[in-house]
């Protein structure tokens, strides 16, 4: 597990664009799960199906296939917390060529991004929602909604634009 304190200054101070952060947003009864990906500098948020279990494989094996629709350059690091969830982080690794970061036990603001991304998703998946109800479909257009939202600390651009920008740029 490498730590978060660990990870390049570029990451940290946003410098370089395609590093993510990565958490899980869980529903009812604890039994339902989505998993979030948030683009640090952009904000573009991508939202992964997770409709049966948080199993380390599952979740690994998920998350690697959203992500590698991304082109290598796109896709420089993933932080996650210490939940048992990322325990096959370097598999996810091996399969994906994207590093994975830990934060420090307890600290969630080591990954304020995906935080407050999570925030903003419970106005669409509220506390006590099951979540295995969403379809990839619904998820997108969640995702869709967020990403086309102008924010103030993009000099309100869209995440969705910013991306673009991103991804036009490219090599």
């Amino acid at each position: 597990m490498v730590l978060i304190s660990e990870r390049p200054a570029e990451i940290q101070d946003r410098a370089v664009p395609c590093h993510w952060e990565g958490d899980l947003i869980i529903g009812k009864n604890s039994k339902s799960q989505v998993g979030t990906l948030v683009e640090r500098s952009t904000r573009f948020v991508m939202l992964v199906r997770l409709p049966h279990d948080r199993s380390a494989h599952t979740v690994r094996n998920a998350i690697a296939r959203k992500i590698t629709h991304l082109t290598q350059a796109l896709k420089r690091s993933l932080t996650w917390d210490q939940g048992t969830e990322m325990a096959e982080h370097v598999r996810f690794t091996v399969a994906t060529g994207v590093p994975v970061y830990f934060c420090d036990p307890r600290s969630p603001w080591q990954r304020g991004t995906n935080e407050n991304t999570n925030g903003l998703l419970r106005q669409y998946m509220p506390e006590g929602m099951d979540l295995s109800a969403l379809s990839n479909y619904q998820l997108n257009r969640i995702a869709d909604e967020l990403n086309t939202r102008p924010r103030q600390t993009l000099g309100w651009m869209t995440p969705a634009q910013k991306f673009a920008q991103l991804v036009a740029s490219a090599p």
